[in-house]
């Protein structure tokens, strides 16, 4: 490894999979890997992962682009699932419970006893979020609660609670940083907005010790370096951290407000970077885009439970092999949904909604339905679900979104993008590479390390793009979103 070519490694690190990327000084992607991860349902609405797993799959794949690496990376960058909680020794790194994946339930208990007149509004002015069990803080006190011992530990500063960023970081820092980044910490409930730092009263409102927690730091600018005798070479600067669905917004370019990007996941996200925090009334989130040191950029973001996880979860229901090839092969061979809807609340409702106790629906079956129509419905949900909230996001921007960047994998699903445009009623352009958070994280890192001076400079570099423009009769769009409306109605009633 003695090129002088600059080299920065990425870490993506998803729910179901982990991906390593090298990208070059051009910003063009050299080496690629990847590794599946297994997913637990322990009990209703539970989900949780192994956290050794997670570690190890980054392990895995970083070892395998490194192997032909032509030098020593300049910077690693790393993006990750966002509320996904940790819970680990300090002197040991040995995680002592499952890590409490973002979709899970469990902490919804401890938010509807917290569901008195004037919190929701109070965490909602603070943080930005909806009092919800998707952000961290009621996972946090799960763990705390659930784990024998685990709250003294805690608070005598023998444990480490955090984001899936600050467990790799400490990983990866032999143990040295335990940090995370302000996109991260602002997905808790747990942090301020308004003054950038952890929230003495939330703390105690969750029943979370500030001395468990990891210190809070910029997205872009050197968290630490490699450790000697760990994973990878040491001392490579681990420059860029933040959250997945922050870093899709940074790989598609999205620096100024206008821009408007949606990530097809296990769920989804869609987003846009505004000037100053905006409190939404319409069951959106005020989050940061991403920080530099001394500068924050805000965002409006609705979140989806399901979007992707629907297209498996029909693919294991029928026994399908290739669940997403086999969707799209039998929705595009039925032109008409012939108003079957499939609501996927199968862990309640997101963004717009905010419904924990919602269960999914299947509505409008008939006795001429059938395994095409069900395909239909499960991929239609993604889009009707997406622009819920895109409608959601431009009544709250007082800037128009003109166009909506996609990534993610069910962006390559032409049947979809074309469906989500005639819905949207602007151009989708869906990037064609399969690496935007990655490419996100690794622009971080390089502007943290200086391989590139400027977010100017980030936007210059060349992204390939699929573009979708609406064609769908109005009266027939408007015929579709009624009887999404009517089936949500359903999902909703109490």
């Amino acid at each position: 490894m003695n090129s002088t070519e600059p080299l920065i490694l990425a870490i993506d690190q998803g729910t179901t999979n982990t991906k390593a990327i090298l990208v070059d000084a051009a910003g063009q992607v050299t080496a690629r890997a990847s590794t599946t991860l297994s997913v637990a349902y322990p009990q209703p609405s539970w989900v949780e992962q192994d956290a050794r797993a997670i570690w190890q799959s980054v392990v895995q794949c970083a070892a395998e682009v490194l192997a032909d690496a032509a030098s020593t990376p300049v910077a690693l960058g790393i993006s990750n699932q966002r509320e996904s909680v940790v819970l680990w020794e300090r002197a040991t790194g040995e995680p002592l419970a499952p890590c409490v994946v973002w979709q899970c339930q469990r902490g919804n208990a401890l938010v509807e006893t917290l569901r008195q007149p004037g919190v929701a509004e109070d965490v909602h002015r603070r943080t930005g979020l909806a009092l919800d069990p998707m952000f961290s803080a009621s996972k946090m006190r799960w763990l705390l609660d659930n784990t024998p011992g685990a709250r003294q530990r805690a608070e005598q500063g023998e444990l480490c609670l955090g984001t899936i960023d600050s467990w790799l970081l400490f990983k990866l820092t032999g143990g040295r940083v335990h940090a995370c980044d302000m996109t991260n910490a602002s997905r808790t409930l747990l942090f301020n907005l308004h003054t950038l730092a952890w929230d003495a009263e939330l703390l105690a409102l969750f029943g979370i010790p500030r001395q468990a927690l990891p210190i809070v730091q910029p997205s872009t600018g050197v968290a630490g370096h490699t450790a000697p005798g760990g994973a990878l070479p040491a001392g490579i600067p681990i420059a860029g951290l933040i959250g997945d669905s922050h870093a899709a917004l940074i790989g598609h370019a999205g620096f100024a407000p206008g821009a408007v990007k949606a990530t097809y996941g296990t769920g989804s996200s869609v987003m846009t970077p505004v000037a100053a925090p905006i409190l939404s009334q319409r069951g959106l989130s005020t989050t940061i885009a991403w920080s530099r040191p001394g500068q924050v950029t805000y965002a409006l973001e609705g979140n989806i439970y399901a979007t992707g996880a629907t297209i498996a979860w029909l693919g294991k229901l029928m026994g399908w092999e290739d669940a997403a090839a086999t969707v799209t092969e039998l929705a595009a061979a039925c032109p008409d949904n012939e108003g079957v809807y499939l609501a996927p609340a199968f862990v309640g409702l997101g963004a717009p909604w905010w419904n924990a106790r919602a269960r999914g629906m299947i509505y409008g079956l008939t006795l001429g339905s059938g395994a095409a129509h069900l395909a239909r419905a499960a991929l239609e949900s993604i889009a009707y679900q997406i622009y819920d909230i895109f409608a959601a996001v431009q009544e709250a921007c007082s800037i128009p979104l003109t166009t909506l960047h996609a990534d993610g994998g069910a962006s390559a699903n032409a049947l979809l993008m074309q469906f989500q445009a005639d819905l949207v009623q602007c151009p989708v352009l869906a990037s064609t590479s399969t690496d935007v958070s990655a490419l996100g994280a690794a622009y971080l890192a390089g502007l943290g390390v200086g391989v590139w001076s400027s977010t100017e400079a980030l936007g210059a570099l060349h992204r390939g793009e699929q573009r979708y423009t609406p064609s769908m009769a109005d009266a027939r769009r408007s015929a579709l979103l009624a009887g999404w409306r009517d089936a949500l109605a359903r999902v909703l009633q109490e």
